[in-house]
């Protein structure tokens, strides 16, 4: 099992009542899995983090994309205006 953090912005933080997040995931994972996760542990958060764009070091990620322990993740929820 690998620990990832992720960090949550907006909405999704709101959800989450923090930041950041620890997501157990088994290596190796992926974006995917880790959304899957995340919707699993934080109920409240599912419907957000499957509409939310995930990155991974700065760059946008694909859910086939892989992660690890090391990298830097965060959820960006969609954006809305007025």
């Amino acid at each position: 099992m690998m620990k990832i953090k992720v960090k949550l912005f907006a909405a999704a933080r709101e959800l989450a009542s923090g930041s950041e997040v620890v997501v157990e995931l088994s290596a190796p994972a992926t974006v995917g899995q880790l959304r899957a996760a995340l919707a699993r542990e934080i109920p409240p958060l599912a419907p957000l983090a499957e509409r939310s764009l995930a990155a991974v070091n700065a760059q946008y990620a694909d859910d086939a994309d892989a992660i690890t322990p090391d990298d830097e993740v965060a959820l960006i929820p969609p954006v809305s205006g007025g």
